[in-house]
């Protein structure tokens, strides 16, 4: 399984490398009148895909803690539930063995 990993990732740094070298054109980044920026069309991208992977993990941390924050309620009712299941039950009836009346030799 490790050497599937690595070539997954050997694959995908080639991607890179390649994607890179055929997308090096000069790009320049202007916002209103803020400095402009000119970086080659590949960083650009990759930012691009860096944020939107960040903001991704940022949305599913959420949602992970909102998860997480309803088992926990649900996990607290089932147990009010099964406590207010066994208040409401009839206690066990323990019957006694009878003792046999001693014989009569």
């Amino acid at each position: 399984m490790k050497i599937f990993y690595l070539l997954l990732l050997i694959i995908f740094a080639f991607f890179i490398v390649t994607f890179s070298k055929f997308n090096d054109q000069p790009v320049t980044i202007t916002y209103f009148y803020l400095q402009e920026f000119v970086v080659p069309a590949y960083m650009l991208i990759f930012a691009a895909l860096l944020l939107g992977v960040i903001i991704t993990w940022m949305l599913g941390v959420v949602e992970r803690f909102r998860l997480n924050r309803t088992i926990s309620k649900q996990n607290k009712i089932i147990r009010d539930l099964k406590k207010e299941l066994r208040e409401s039950e009839a206690p066990p009836i323990i019957e006694e063995p009878q003792k046999e009346p001693p014989s009569g030799q």
